[in-house]
């Protein structure tokens, strides 16, 4: 069983407080990352490796459930994976000191450059309904400790891409209703690179799974201590292509049954590396290496995320 956490992360979406109590099997894959980080590629991922097929008899998100969703239940939530027999793999957006911790259990987090994580939160914020969001979370948890934030009314979305990006990187942390920011993400990839070195904790960079799918899904094999047939490799990998889950969007993209996307194929959007080289200029991309090294983040982990220094 998991030791009790630490840091409890809530905001209108999520809280890590569901955590509490939960009971751990010893091969347990907890799969934590910054939103718009590879999360759903991950759970993917770990699907066909421990199936070891491309057919699933469920949606993704029934297989691998959010916990720390509001939209669910979490009896409801915790008694699905309480039902399951065979190796959960288990989502989650909280940092690495907001889980509990087991030894037992292997932890895989995903880093992304942030650049492209800000232009695809944009995407995923504009595919959002809000409305189907807040009556899924009323009728799993209540609107209750949310209801100053819903009077106040949803802050105005500038209609510039660009300003956009820098509210997103300039946006300041706050533990009890962030959602996704730069300083978000630099904070939970933060805590599991501390961790780095444990046998039980795994990272995953999206731009790596880019280049070389077939290779970082071995390597994670690997690392779970999962065998597959060679024989079945070429499928796997195929049914992991970006192509492949968008194609088949309304069983793998998350919160499906809440319809909480105007269009489930866009929850994938372009699955790109480089994307914010488009928006960006040489002004821009300075005054985001100004924004980085004033959060005062480990050099490696900005080097790594960002595949080299700024």
């Amino acid at each position: 069983m998991g030791t009790n956490a630490h840091v409890r992360y809530k905001n209108i979406v999520m809280d890590s407080g569901r955590w509490d109590g939960f009971r751990f099997r010893d091969d347990d894959i907890v799969i934590s990352t910054p939103p718009k980080c590879g999360t759903t590629w991950t759970q993917m991922i770990c699907a066909l490796l421990i199936f070891q097929t491309t057919t699933f008899d469920k949606p993704l998100d029934v297989l691998s459930p959010w916990v720390d969703m509001l939209t669910r239940d979490r009896d409801t939530v915790v008694a699905e994976l309480e039902a399951q027999t065979h190796r959960r793999f288990i989502k989650s957006h909280t940092p690495f000191d907001g889980i509990p911790y087991d030894e037992q259990v292997t932890y895989i987090c995903v880093g992304r450059d942030p650049r492209d994580v800000a232009l695809s939160w944009d995407n995923h914020m504009a595919n959002m309904d809000m409305v189907a969001l807040l009556t899924a979370r009323q009728n799993a948890v209540g609107l209750d400790d949310i209801a100053d934030l819903l009077a106040q009314g949803p802050p105005p979305r500038p209609h510039s891409e660009l300003e956009r990006f820098w509210g997103w990187v300039e946006g300041v942390f706050e533990i009890d209703s962030a959602t996704s920011s730069l300083q978000y993400t630099m904070h939970h990839l933060s805590t599991f690179w501390d961790r780095r070195d444990d046998d039980n904790v795994v990272f995953l960079r999206y731009e790596d799974l880019q280049a070389d799918l077939e290779g970082e899904m071995r390597c994670l094999a690997g690392r779970l201590g999962i065998t597959v047939p060679d024989r079945l490799w070429p499928a796997l990998v195929e049914a992991a292509t970006f192509e492949n889950m968008k194609s088949h969007a309304d069983v793998t993209a998350p919160e499906t049954r809440e319809r909480l996307w105007q269009s489930n194929q866009q929850f994938f959007h372009r699955g790109t590396v480089g994307q914010w080289r488009a928006l960006l200029n040489d002004d821009d991309v300075a005054r985001y290496g100004r924004r980085v090294a004033d959060l005062g983040v480990d050099a490696d982990l900005v080097a790594w995320v960002h595949g080299g220094p700024l």
